[in-house]
């Protein structure tokens, strides 16, 4: 892009957006432009205003629109595809710059010539969008999240009504969510159905869903039936538990059975693009301890494309793991918190990392001992959660590293990482 251009803002909404053009001496021409979606002739004016835009004032244009998470990238492959330079911006950076106008002003074709003002600047940060096989990955790990935090609001309820109807019943299954405890649930809901059932109903039930043998179904129903009885003394079961139980159950199973269906998705998608970039990237990330298959690719899936990074920092500003700092004059906040800003399935991944990173395996040897002792140090003068939120800082140092070296994951500790340093800039 040369150094004037035509700006050309893009306010995007679901079936239209408006779309303003300013020269590079910030004077905008004519009136906001409607596009409409739907409607190819829309479409195409859109792109013959832009172009006749250039060959008027002889200078190349430049496209801004938002990121809106869905509704930008049709568009943006349009224009893209008709030959135009787009680019697409976060949301906080114009929302940085809502004070473009003393008067309180938002609608529609006011945020379009904010935008194309705002695209003017030389050095305006834009993104990188990813090729169409990451956001393929990156759409079915987040589904795989929303359908897992469905699933866990179920589970929550189902829990919260086994409490009152039921309280005992917890206390025989490890989990309210296990096959055989589904399977029961599904066929009785309340004590009394549970009495009533029959010793050879239950076992039947427990023998066909759990892995153990007889002996282990009939020491489970004795305890089922112990919980029932103990019901009658405490526990208030109405009837409308027995909906509210059938409905949560089978809720869950269905949830499953979709979440086992998007994991055969993304693993089957990884394995089609086993030649490529970005599955060579996730290979690498699996080699950090406590980065399993899945959380791997979501870090990947989440970070698109990792040539827009340069440097640690913005890694932890993507992730919304940056301090959110507050200071004006003389006042400095002492009470500093992540921002938040990125991407929050990102962030569940780093926490996954950090959290097996820190612990230790059944031997009792810990997992990463280098973020391990950073972790126990910090814990001395610090809370446990500022603690965490340090391993997760020093995970994102970990994954900047892999991927910009190009290396599997190896422990180094921080006097070595200053040896190796001064090497290297001895070398130099």
């Amino acid at each position: 892009m040369s150094t004037l251009f035509i700006s050309v803002g893009i306010d995007v909404g679901a079936d239209f957006s408006y779309m303003s053009i300013a020269l590079p001496n910030q004077t905008l021409i004519g009136k906001p432009f409607k596009i409409v979606h739907g409607n190819l002739n829309s479409l195409e004016k859109a792109v013959s205003t832009i172009k006749e835009a250039e060959e008027l004032h002889s200078m190349k244009a430049r496209i801004v629109m938002e990121s809106t998470g869905m509704y930008h990238y049709p568009l943006f492959c349009y224009l893209r595809d008709k030959g135009l330079c787009v680019a697409v911006i976060n949301p906080i950076i114009s929302k940085n710059n809502t004070n473009m106008n003393i008067r309180k002003v938002s609608n529609d074709k006011f945020d379009s010539k904010k935008l194309a003002l705002i695209g003017l600047k030389p050095d305006l940060k834009v993104s990188i969008v990813p090729p169409e096989a990451v956001l393929d990955l990156r759409n079915l790990v987040r589904e795989y999240y929303n359908l897992m935090d469905s699933r866990v609001a179920y589970v929550n309820k189902l829990s919260g009504i086994l409490k009152v109807s039921f309280p005992q019943y917890a206390s025989t299954f490890s989990k309210n969510t296990t096959q055989t405890s589904l399977a029961l649930l599904e066929m009785f809901q309340s004590p009394a159905e549970f009495l009533a059932a029959g010793e050879d109903v239950i076992v039947g039930v427990i023998r066909k869903t759990a892995r153990f043998g007889e002996a282990y179904a009939k020491a489970k129903y004795q305890a089922i039936v112990e919980a029932a009885n103990k019901a009658n003394a405490f526990g208030h079961f109405v009837s409308s538990n027995s909906v509210q139980i059938r409905l949560c159950v089978s809720f869950i199973k269905k949830y499953d059975e979709e979440i086992a269906e998007i994991l055969s998705l993304i693993r089957e998608h990884v394995k089609q693009h086993e030649d490529e970039d970005f599955v060579r990237q996730i290979r690498l990330i699996e080699s950090i301890p406590g980065a399993g298959f899945l959380t791997a690719v979501t870090v990947i899936a989440e970070i698109g494309d990792f040539s827009a990074f340069k440097s640690p920092k913005q890694l932890f500003a993507y992730f919304g793991l940056d301090p959110a700092v507050k200071q004006s004059g003389k006042f400095v906040g002492t009470y500093v918190k992540m921002s938040k800003r990125g991407s929050a399935v990102a962030r569940r991944a780093i926490h996954r990392i950090a959290l097996v990173g820190i612990g230790v395996n059944r031997k009792g040897v810990a997992n990463n001992h280098v973020l391990r002792d950073g972790y126990l140090a910090k814990c001395k003068s610090k809370p446990k959660m500022v603690a965490l939120g340090v391993a997760m800082h020093k995970v994102c140092n970990i994954i900047f590293a892999i991927l910009r070296d190009n290396k599997e994951f190896c422990i180094v500790t921080p006097e070595e990482h200053i040896a190796n340093y001064q090497a290297a800039k001895s070398a130099a």
